[in-house]
Formats: structure tokens, C-alpha cells, sequence
């Protein structure tokens, strides 16, 4: 399995756990509406990843901490891209 596989597959399983234990609760309501509006299952997650991916980006390249208020904004954004 390639790095980015293993990268992919540990960035689905955290959305999938923001979605189980609904935490933060705009996850799942993102999930939500992305189904409602006809993007798969797959591809819902996808778009949430990307969510995590960015403030993951955040905290490494800029020492930032977690910001709930940007991926919170980001998820509402979905699924138009996130923004830094």
C-alpha cells in the first residue's frame, strides 16, 4: 500500500469517527445534507476529508492549533472547496 493510500484510509476512518460519535455535530449534519443533495457516501466523506486534510496542513506547515470556527465553516462551505 502507497503512503498516500495509508494517508487516505486514516483521514476516512477519522471522518467516519466524527460521524459515529458526532463531534463535532456539524460533521454528520455535513454528511448529512452532502447525501440529501445526491453526493454518494464515498464521496460525502471525501468531501469531508478534505476538511481535516486542510487544518491536519494547518498545524504541521503553520504551528497553528486546531481551529474549530474555520473547519466548521469549511464543512458548511462543502461541497465547494475548502478554503485556507
Amino acid at each position: 500500500m502507497q503512503h498516500n493510500e495509508i494517508l487516505k484510509a486514516e483521514i476516512l476512518q477519522a471522518v467516519e469517527t466524527q460521524i459515529r460519535d458526532n463531534n463535532p455535530p456539524e460533521t454528520k449534519q455535513t454528511y448529512r445534507r452532502l447525501q440529501a443533495s445526491g453526493i454518494s457516501e464515498a464521496n460525502a466523506k471525501i468531501y469531508i476529508g478534505q476538511c481535516i486534510m486542510l487544518e491536519i496542513f494547518n498545524i504541521m506547515k503553520h504551528q497553528q492549533p486546531f481551529d474549530e470556527k474555520r473547519f466548521v465553516k469549511n464543512l458548511t462551505r462543502l461541497p465547494e472547496r475548502p478554503e485556507e
